[in-house]
Protein backbone atom coordinates (compact mmCIF):
# COMPACT_ATOMS: atom_id res chain seq x y z
CA UNK A 1 0.00 0.00 0.00
CA UNK A 2 1.10 3.44 -0.90
CA UNK A 3 1.42 5.86 1.56
CA UNK A 4 -1.64 8.58 1.99
CA UNK A 5 0.21 12.13 1.58
CA UNK A 6 -2.72 14.49 3.12
CA UNK A 7 -3.66 18.12 0.58
CA UNK A 8 -3.72 21.03 2.36
CA UNK A 9 -7.19 22.44 1.53
CA UNK A 10 -8.32 24.54 -1.46
CA UNK A 11 -8.51 28.16 -0.81
CA UNK A 12 -8.09 31.45 -2.36
CA UNK A 13 -4.14 32.47 -2.06
CA UNK A 14 -2.47 29.06 -2.68
CA UNK A 15 -0.82 27.44 -5.78
CA UNK A 16 -2.09 24.58 -7.76
CA UNK A 17 0.69 22.42 -9.37
CA UNK A 18 -0.15 20.37 -12.18
CA UNK A 19 0.87 16.43 -11.57
CA UNK A 20 4.07 15.85 -13.37
CA UNK A 21 2.03 14.02 -16.57
CA UNK A 22 -0.86 16.03 -17.43
CA UNK A 23 -1.56 15.75 -21.05
CA UNK A 24 -3.50 19.01 -21.41
CA UNK A 25 -0.77 21.37 -23.16
CA UNK A 26 -2.58 24.52 -21.38
CA UNK A 27 -1.82 23.11 -17.95
CA UNK A 28 1.56 20.72 -18.42
CA UNK A 29 3.88 21.77 -15.70
CA UNK A 30 2.15 24.72 -14.80
CA UNK A 31 1.88 26.41 -11.16
CA UNK A 32 -1.61 28.19 -10.95
CA UNK A 33 -2.38 31.13 -8.48
CA UNK A 34 -6.06 30.60 -7.30
CA UNK A 35 -7.39 33.65 -6.74
CA UNK A 36 -10.80 33.12 -6.16
CA UNK A 37 -12.12 29.74 -4.84
CA UNK A 38 -15.94 29.06 -3.66
CA UNK A 39 -18.70 26.66 -4.21
CA UNK A 40 -19.47 28.78 -7.61
CA UNK A 41 -16.38 28.09 -8.97
CA UNK A 42 -12.36 28.78 -9.09
CA UNK A 43 -10.51 31.14 -10.88
CA UNK A 44 -6.56 31.32 -11.35
CA UNK A 45 -3.55 32.32 -13.12
CA UNK A 46 -0.89 30.44 -14.70
CA UNK A 47 2.18 31.78 -13.08
CA UNK A 48 5.22 29.85 -15.30
CA UNK A 49 3.88 30.31 -19.14
CA UNK A 50 5.51 33.58 -20.81
CA UNK A 51 3.94 34.99 -23.74
CA UNK A 52 7.22 36.80 -25.17
CA UNK A 53 5.49 40.43 -25.50
CA UNK A 54 5.25 43.09 -23.47
CA UNK A 55 1.62 44.12 -22.23
CA UNK A 56 1.96 47.94 -24.24
CA UNK A 57 1.76 45.72 -26.99
CA UNK A 58 -1.38 44.34 -26.16
CA UNK A 59 -3.18 47.64 -24.79
CA UNK A 60 -3.47 50.45 -27.51
CA UNK A 61 -3.59 53.47 -24.90
CA UNK A 62 -0.98 51.73 -22.66
CA UNK A 63 1.93 53.85 -21.70
CA UNK A 64 5.08 52.35 -22.53
CA UNK A 65 6.16 49.68 -20.04
CA UNK A 66 8.52 46.59 -20.28
CA UNK A 67 6.16 43.98 -18.46
CA UNK A 68 5.89 40.81 -19.52
CA UNK A 69 2.99 38.66 -20.67
CA UNK A 70 1.64 35.66 -19.29
CA UNK A 71 -0.86 33.04 -20.08
CA UNK A 72 -3.03 33.04 -17.54
CA UNK A 73 -5.35 30.37 -18.39
CA UNK A 74 -7.28 28.76 -21.74
CA UNK A 75 -10.83 31.03 -20.56
CA UNK A 76 -11.56 34.57 -22.30
CA UNK A 77 -8.32 34.72 -24.01
CA UNK A 78 -9.31 37.87 -24.86
CA UNK A 79 -8.67 39.55 -21.39
CA UNK A 80 -6.11 40.74 -19.52
CA UNK A 81 -5.91 40.60 -15.50
CA UNK A 82 -2.62 41.66 -13.44
CA UNK A 83 -1.35 40.74 -9.87
CA UNK A 84 0.57 42.92 -8.49
CA UNK A 85 2.68 43.34 -5.09
CA UNK A 86 2.50 47.11 -3.89
CA UNK A 87 -0.22 46.59 -1.44
CA UNK A 88 -3.49 48.63 -1.40
CA UNK A 89 -2.20 51.08 -3.98
CA UNK A 90 -5.63 50.65 -6.47
CA UNK A 91 -9.01 50.65 -5.35
CA UNK A 92 -11.36 47.55 -6.02
CA UNK A 93 -8.48 45.46 -5.69
CA UNK A 94 -8.24 41.72 -4.04
CA UNK A 95 -5.52 41.05 -1.29
CA UNK A 96 -4.68 37.39 -2.45
CA UNK A 97 -1.95 36.47 0.04
CA UNK A 98 0.89 38.09 2.06
CA UNK A 99 2.37 40.87 -0.46
CA UNK A 100 -0.05 39.49 -3.40
CA UNK A 101 -3.44 41.60 -5.55
CA UNK A 102 -5.44 40.82 -7.78
CA UNK A 103 -6.92 43.23 -10.38
CA UNK A 104 -7.75 46.90 -9.22
CA UNK A 105 -8.78 50.74 -10.38
CA UNK A 106 -7.85 50.06 -14.16
CA UNK A 107 -7.29 53.87 -14.74
CA UNK A 108 -5.24 54.50 -12.11
CA UNK A 109 -3.08 51.87 -12.69
CA UNK A 110 -2.15 53.46 -16.14
CA UNK A 111 -1.25 56.71 -13.93
CA UNK A 112 0.36 54.74 -11.46
CA UNK A 113 2.63 53.05 -14.09
CA UNK A 114 3.00 56.14 -15.75
CA UNK A 115 4.67 57.92 -12.96
CA UNK A 116 6.76 55.31 -11.53
CA UNK A 117 4.79 54.34 -8.89
CA UNK A 118 4.72 50.33 -10.17
CA UNK A 119 7.33 49.19 -12.04
CA UNK A 120 7.80 45.91 -14.15
CA UNK A 121 9.16 43.83 -11.44
CA UNK A 122 6.02 44.68 -8.90
CA UNK A 123 3.57 43.51 -11.37
CA UNK A 124 2.47 40.89 -14.08
CA UNK A 125 -0.33 40.24 -16.77
CA UNK A 126 -2.03 37.39 -17.51
CA UNK A 127 -3.89 37.15 -21.28
CA UNK A 128 -6.85 34.79 -20.02
CA UNK A 129 -7.69 32.98 -16.99
CA UNK A 130 -7.80 29.37 -15.71
CA UNK A 131 -11.24 28.72 -14.41
CA UNK A 132 -13.29 25.64 -12.77
CA UNK A 133 -16.99 25.27 -12.39
CA UNK A 134 -18.76 24.83 -9.19
CA UNK A 135 -16.89 21.31 -8.11
CA UNK A 136 -14.93 20.59 -10.73
CA UNK A 137 -11.66 21.83 -9.40
CA UNK A 138 -12.51 19.33 -5.92
CA UNK A 139 -12.94 16.27 -8.36
CA UNK A 140 -9.74 16.89 -10.60
CA UNK A 141 -7.90 17.32 -7.34
CA UNK A 142 -9.55 13.67 -6.36
CA UNK A 143 -8.48 12.22 -9.24
CA UNK A 144 -4.93 13.21 -8.49
CA UNK A 145 -4.49 15.95 -11.09
CA UNK A 146 -3.74 18.95 -8.87
CA UNK A 147 -1.28 19.53 -5.75
CA UNK A 148 -1.64 22.12 -3.32
CA UNK A 149 0.68 24.34 -2.09
CA UNK A 150 1.14 27.56 -0.01
CA UNK A 151 1.74 31.12 -2.16
CA UNK A 152 5.06 32.91 -1.64
CA UNK A 153 4.56 36.45 -3.17
CA UNK A 154 8.53 35.66 -4.94
CA UNK A 155 7.42 32.58 -6.65
CA UNK A 156 5.39 35.85 -8.84
CA UNK A 157 7.62 38.14 -8.45
CA UNK A 158 10.93 36.82 -7.94
CA UNK A 159 11.78 33.57 -9.79
CA UNK A 160 12.21 32.52 -13.10
CA UNK A 161 9.10 31.11 -14.92
CA UNK A 162 10.81 27.90 -16.59
CA UNK A 163 12.06 26.29 -13.32
CA UNK A 164 8.71 27.92 -11.20
CA UNK A 165 6.50 24.19 -11.27
CA UNK A 166 10.07 22.27 -10.60
CA UNK A 167 11.13 25.20 -7.69
CA UNK A 168 7.25 25.06 -5.65
CA UNK A 169 6.88 21.10 -6.11
CA UNK A 170 10.53 21.24 -3.99
CA UNK A 171 9.66 23.22 -1.38
CA UNK A 172 7.06 20.95 -0.59
CA UNK A 173 9.57 18.60 0.71
CA UNK A 174 9.31 14.81 1.22
CA UNK A 175 7.72 12.64 -1.80
CA UNK A 176 7.16 16.27 -3.74
CA UNK A 177 11.03 16.88 -3.82
CA UNK A 178 11.05 13.61 -6.08
CA UNK A 179 8.39 14.31 -8.07
CA UNK A 180 9.58 17.66 -8.59
CA UNK A 181 13.19 15.95 -10.54
CA UNK A 182 10.92 13.60 -12.67
CA UNK A 183 11.90 14.84 -15.94
CA UNK A 184 9.47 17.06 -18.63
CA UNK A 185 10.17 14.75 -21.54
CA UNK A 186 9.78 11.68 -20.33
CA UNK A 187 8.84 8.58 -22.60
CA UNK A 188 7.11 5.46 -21.86
CA UNK A 189 9.31 2.67 -23.42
Amino acid sequence: MGQFIRQPSVKSGTVLLSEPFMWDSNFKRSAVLLCEHNEEGSLGFIMNKPLNMQVDELIGDFPEFDADVFFGGPVQTDTIHYIRNVGDLLEDSVKVAQGVYWGGDFDKLKFLIDTGLILPQNIRFFVGYSGWSGGQLLEEMGLGSWVVAPMDANYLFKSEPEYLWEKVMSNKGDTYSVIAQVPDNSSWN
